[in-house]
């Protein structure tokens, strides 16, 4: 198996950093969870080093810790989960790879450029022992990681690289797994001059043509024409706290309303919650995040996106190749079709 440097780093999240230090980055919504956590961790300081039994308020204040976390993280807005699916410590594409299957070999390339996308990552693996081609969006772990993967905004190359890949599971017969997790393509001039909208365009088009199955699954942001480039599927999973939209919230508002700071209420219109999506049909499946959001414990997030990964394959590869795309066809000419009751 090929280990990349982001597995030893979710190794080292994961299995040796305290939960105190995992969770060391506070978004603005924890900071009453972050000040009660304080305040036990001062109590306990105190009393061992005065010799007190206060093991009957410890339990009671770790009990209202446990339940404010519950409830602070059941009622999230979309701008708050938004904040969460931006989280730097959520796990990446690598991550959930090197987590979830048993070999991993990275390629690269998309025989056209000379170039590799760092932004869109893909290769083979096994799952389960099953092989299967997986590729998704890259961010990066720290500001120079950032901006060596280009903050997971892959480039027209890097969606070539993606059909190419993809094609290559067609022809051999191996299911596709996609993760999704970018704030769109990159839009600067150089990758409109490679052809951006085309290579997106062209990914539409082809991924709806392929006789293997395709499970897609947005583990993070999905922002935009740069997801949709890897995201038509015969099945579109999310987690819990992840989000799905046209544009983001921030530019949905600087557009409508010439001023970004209306990004909550934008993010609110949008409707870009997994649950949202859930409701309108798009969804095919919701994945709940352990309590805190996938970064608190990412080993159970991959559990659970396994999980699904498998049973969603094993369902799909009961149906031929004609009957997998005709349910392909069928689910996307669905989606926006509503019934306008007489007035």
């Amino acid at each position: 198996m090929a280990w990349s440097t982001d597995y030893f780093v979710f190794i080292v999240f994961s299995l040796i950093m305290a939960p105190t230090e995992r969770k060391s980055i506070l978004l603005s919504f924890e900071k009453p969870l972050a000040e009660l956590e304080a305040r036990i961790s001062q109590i306990r300081e105190l009393a061992e080093k005065n010799d007190v039994d206060v093991s009957t308020q410890l339990r009671q204040l770790e009990a209202r810790a446990t339940h404010l976390r519950q409830e602070i993280f059941a009622n999230l807005t979309p701008a708050q989960r938004l904040q969460v699916a931006r989280h730097p410590r959520r796990p990446s594409t690598l991550d959930y790879i090197q987590a979830i299957t048993d070999e991993w070999i990275e390629l690269h390339g998309d025989r056209g450029s000379g170039k590799d996308d760092p932004a869109l990552v893909g290769g083979v693996a096994r799952l389960e022992g099953r092989p299967v081609v997986i590729l998704g969006h890259q961010k990066g772990r720290d500001t120079k990681d950032n901006v060596a993967r280009n903050f997971g905004m892959a480039s027209p190359g890097g969606y070539r690289k993606a059909m190419r890949l993809m094609r290559h599971a067609d022809r051999f017969s191996m299911p596709i797994i996609t993760f999704i997790d970018t704030p769109g393509a990159y839009p600067g001039y150089e990758a409109e001059e490679m052809g951006q909208g085309e290579a997106i365009a062209y990914n539409l088009r082809e991924m709806f043509a392929l006789q293997v199955p395709i499970v897609c699954t947005v583990i993070g942001e999905g922002g935009s024409g740069g997801a949709l480039g890897i995201g038509v599927g015969d099945r579109l999973l999310m987690f819990e706290h992840s989000v799905y939209t046209v544009a983001s919230p921030e530019a949905c508002a600087a557009i409508l309303w010439k001023d970004a700071g209306r990004s909550a209420e934008a993010a609110e219109a949008l409707k870009i919650t997994s649950w949202d999506l859930k409701q309108l049909g798009i969804l095919d499946q919701l994945l709940p995040e352990p309590v805190g959001g996938a970064h608190a414990d990412p080993l159970q997030a991959a559990e659970t996106l396994k999980q699904a990964l498998v049973e969603h394959l094993a369902d799909l590869s009961r149906l031929t190749p004609e009957a997998r795309q005709q349910v392909r066809y069928q689910k996307y000419r669905k989606i926006g079709v509503f019934a306008e009751a007489a007035a």
